[in-house]
């Protein structure tokens, strides 16, 4: 390869690829449309990548442009798209704005601002930082929105630092131990001095969450956050079509601000979000959103939603379960026997030989992170969920999964953590759900959507998901370490306890499972950050 290019080739080469002499290399052109435009229009010819650029980009600075125009706008080849990739930031957006991105399951990566790390209690210009709806401020209604809004902030601002006393009261530092420096844990008194230094900041920082864990239930889905994405440009695309179809205001307007940005670094992957393609998308899932509410009122009758926690309402027999996951076990090293021969044969083992075949594989997994193999994708179970609000927002992100929700109401009661009962804030809590509901009845009448900015995160809400079983894997080990909220905890539990019930040998691959429950759910991983700030500090010094 080192005689394909002449020397001025290389050097033109070079500012646009890693290296021009090994088979693999990096694509580092500045533009995007280009880098995307190599990676699709390699999948066409017998060329060399770095042979298609001298060839057909380098004297053409509109080839990367002109290439997805025709590949994406004349043939329509979406996959192509997928190429372009892009990073946006949105800062200052409701809850319920950014839920609906966050939606979106495939093609695109999030980081949210955190409700447990994060206090809310600061304001600008005089004002806490919660959405305005214009819809609602243009309305009867503004004044008392702002009013309930306004009581949630100050209920939350004002008892963060007594929530913090009571539970530096209730758990206090002298009772908990920490590592010294030969890395024996200990109590705090017998610290050294700059022992005693880090394990404060350990202990201050979990105290914190704790305490922001307990008020979150206060804060009105109104409240604004910042979030980042990352995606491809097909991901975006149909990001844009859904904010450009919805009834509120504030997430069309998202629509707007988010392609306009994205036009400045992936303009051709996402053209047609709001042209005449994207006009019928819009329309299609306006429709949809219409004949799905007709039905619901011609086929339904209004009924109030009694759901406990979790409720397992779909799974199979354990025995069709075992020899599904069993046969795709054995599938990959058969020597081309089909799927239903190799299930034939396996539905003749019996139950005890299926038993030893799962604790196989369940005795081959050290840790969390080693996932089971995909075999176990081959059962499905279906929960329904009635969770408050905030803890939703905690299993949103998983998204290998199928998740439907309703829209946000104070119809369905809320939760109250004990802490609040047992620091006699409880009558404040109560006040800043009944307000809320007050409020949210009266808008509701007029604008069911825009009502959802009001309601807390303490108020329950239904959803369900249908989640197969390795992903119920990931979802219950990860959402009961010790260092999960609390309320999410307890609902991963309850989940692992169904699957237990209906599928007791399936349910042993489930193997990090931690059923126990924490005062401090942060103290431990704090520990463990504090441990790598250290090793990190003596490593520069």
């Amino acid at each position: 390869m080192l005689s394909e290019f002449s020397n001025s080739e290389k050097e033109n080469l070079l500012k646009h690829f890693s290296n021009v002499d090994d088979y693999v290399f990096a694509i580092i052109s500045p533009r995007q449309v280009d880098r995307g435009a190599l990676m699709s229009r390699y999948s066409r010819t017998d060329k060399s990548m770095r042979k298609i650029f001298l060839d057909e980009f380098l004297q053409n600075e509109n080839r990367g442009e002109e290439f997805y125009n025709k590949v994406l706008l004349e043939y329509g080849d979406d996959s192509v798209a997928e190429l372009g990739e892009a990073q946006i930031a949105i800062e200052g957006l409701s809850n319920i704005a950014v839920k609906k991105i966050e939606d979106r399951r495939i093609g695109l990566s999030y980081l949210e601002k955190s409700s447990r790390y994060v206090t809310w209690d600061k304001k600008i210009n005089g004002e806490y930082k919660f959405y305005k709806e214009p819809d609602i401020m243009n309305s009867k209604f503004a004044d008392k929105y702002l009013e309930a809004c306004n009581l949630d902030f100050e209920v939350y601002s004002k008892n963060i630092q007594p929530v913090i006393n009571f539970m530096q009261e209730q758990e206090p530092i002298e009772n908990q131990k920490f590592r010294n420096s030969g890395g024996i844990e200990v109590q705090f008194s017998k610290l050294s001095e700059d022992e005693a230094k880090s394990a404060t900041r350990i202990y201050n920082a979990t105290i914190k969450a704790k305490a922001l864990d307990i008020l979150r239930g206060i804060l009105p889905s109104s409240t604004l956050t910042n979030v980042g994405i990352t995606g491809n440009g097909r991901a975006f695309e149909y990001l844009l079509t859904i904010l450009y179809s919805s009834g509120l205001q504030e997430e069309r307007t998202l629509a707007e601000k988010i392609h306009r940005e994205l036009n400045t670094t992936i303009r051709s992957f996402v053209r047609r979000a709001d042209d005449i393609h994207g006009k019928a998308m819009q329309k299609y899932l306006g429709e949809i959103k219409l004949k799905s509410s007709a039905l619901n009122k011609k086929h339904l009758k209004p009924k109030t939603n009694k759901n406990t926690l979790v409720n397992l309402v779909d799974f199979e027999s354990q025995k069709k379960a075992e020899e599904k996951i069993i046969t795709s076990i054995l599938y990959e090293q058969s020597n081309g026997i089909s799927f239903r021969d190799i299930l034939s044969q396996v539905q003749k083992i019996n139950q005890n030989d299926r038993k030893k075949i799962v604790k196989i594989f369940s005795d081959l997994r050290k840790n969390r992170r080693q996932r089971p193999p995909r075999a176990f994708e081959m059962t499905e179970y279906t929960f329904d969920f009635m969770t408050n609000f905030g803890m939703f927002r905690d299993f949103h992100r998983h998204r290998v999964l199928t998740l439907e929700r309703q829209l946000l109401t104070t119809n369905h009661g809320y939760v109250i953590p004990d802490e609040i009962k047992r620091l006699g804030i409880k009558k404040d809590f109560d006040d800043c759900m009944y307000k809320s509901k007050e409020v949210f009845d009266l808008i509701k009448s007029k604008m069911s959507e825009q009502a959802q900015y009001v309601v807390n995160f303490a108020y329950n809400y239904p959803f369900f998901m249908k989640l197969n079983l390795r992903e119920a894997v990931h979802l219950i080990e990860l959402r009961t370490v010790p260092q999960g909220h609390q309320d999410y905890r307890k609902t991963a539990q309850e989940m692992f306890k169904a699957i237990k019930k209906v599928h007791p040998n399936l349910s042993n691959i489930i193997k990090f499972v931690d059923m126990k429950s924490y005062k401090l759910e942060r103290l431990e991983a704090e520990k463990r950050i504090e441990e790598k700030r250290k090793k990190l500090a003596s490593k520069k010094s």
